[in-house]
């Protein structure tokens, strides 16, 4: 299945409700990586929003804080070969404080120690 390609380069992968970490990552490596890897981005810009994670039941999907932790390791990937390691991230989404807390966590150590 090819996402619908928006104007502008948006890649959109929708995902059924209870998809998790298999899911997501296939999304990640067909779809985003190529797109990304393609356009060469001299900045990366990152809404972070965790409300994906399993124990929120917000978006009705189930990724792990380990997800979370594989994406922005990837997306430092990204930054090293294209931007010169240049990443801004925002928090914009979690609701169960739990899960945001160690998604976030995960996250930034990923940001700052990848």
């Amino acid at each position: 299945m090819n996402p619908p390609t928006q104007p502008g380069h948006i890649i959109n992968c929708p995902l059924p409700p209870g998809s998790g970490s298999d899911a997501f990552r296939a999304a990640v490596q067909q779809h985003w990586l190529p797109a990304l890897e393609a356009f060469a981005p001299q900045l990366l810009l990152i809404s972070a929003g965790f409300d994906a994670h399993g124990a929120d039941d917000m978006s009705h999907l189930r990724f792990t804080t380990a997800d979370y932790a594989w994406v922005t390791e990837v997306a430092c990937g990204i930054a090293d070969r294209h931007a010169q390691g240049r990443i801004v991230s925002t928090l914009e989404g979690g609701y169960d404080l739990g899960s945001l807390a160690a998604s976030a966590a995960a996250h930034i150590e990923k940001l700052v120690f990848a």
